[in-house]
């Protein structure tokens, strides 16, 4: 059963396209990207809410794995581990 979608839902999902930028303002958000040494997505974030009084700190974020943290037994992180031992093997013949 599905359950209904939130408010937040809505907003966490929201995107925005931005479509012919002049130059000169994109340059601008690449120097105060830069600047701020964030993602373009945080800068433009950031700046939307300091032009329009928004305190955009308040918005909950969640990459959506909250649910999923401290859901695994010793028995799980073992299995992984076994899983996934071959992933820490340095093949020295591939850094030749």
């Amino acid at each position: 059963m599905k359950r209904p979608i939130s408010p937040h839902d809505a907003f966490t999902s929201s995107h925005l396209t931005v479509r012919r930028i002049p130059p000169v303002l994109a340059s601008a958000l690449s120097r105060e990207r830069k600047r701020r040494k964030a993602s373009l997505n945080s800068t433009v974030i950031g700046l939307l809410s300091h032009a329009l009084g928004v305190d955009a700190t308040e918005v909950p974020r969640s990459n959506g794995l909250a649910r999923l943290a401290r859901t695994w037994t010793a028995r799980d992180a073992a299995a992984f581990d076994k899983a996934t031992a071959a992933t820490r093997e340095i093949d020295e013949d591939l850094w030749r």
